[in-house]
């Protein structure tokens, strides 16, 4: 069972998995700092100073009653909130990681259509044009 298992686990396409797994971990927090540092803060501008990670809406009121100026002071005082900036955020960052992996996979499906021409065929031989002219003149015999 061992051997099997060691097998099945240096097999090439188990560790490409676990490069895959891995890379796409650090990309995962690549994409989540790039919306929520450097593509959300312009929009938020744009849309009047507005800070999507803290935009909420209040459920239910806290031990004091609102307005909350954060979502973490809002949860510290037991309020109940609907975090819909922070949702719009991942929602961003989907698309961005999606958009980037249709990318890689439409590269790779290119790179894979444009593969060099078959070899032409080789000259023939002495025996295969032989050959052909024996069959060429049975060919005629037979007529």
């Amino acid at each position: 069972m061992f051997k099997e298992f060691k097998e099945f686990a240096v097999k090439g396409s188990v560790i490409d998995l676990a490069v895959g797994v891995v890379i796409g971990g650090a990309f995962g927090s690549i994409v989540t700092s790039l919306v929520k540092d450097i593509v959300m803060p312009p929009i938020g501008l744009l849309l009047g100073k507005v800070d999507f990670s803290q935009q909420f809406l209040v459920l239910k009121e806290g031990k004091i009653p609102g307005p909350y100026s954060t979502i973490e002071y809002a949860h510290n005082i037991g309020a109940v909130t609907l975090n819909y900036g922070t949702f719009l955020n991942s929602i961003l960052s989907f698309v961005i990681v999606a958009l980037s992996i249709f990318l890689v996979v439409k590269t790779i499906n290119k790179l894979k259509r444009e593969q060099p021409p078959a070899p032409e065929t080789p000259a023939e031989t002495k025996e295969v044009l032989l050959l052909t002219e024996i069959r060429d003149v049975l060919k005629a015999g037979k007529e």
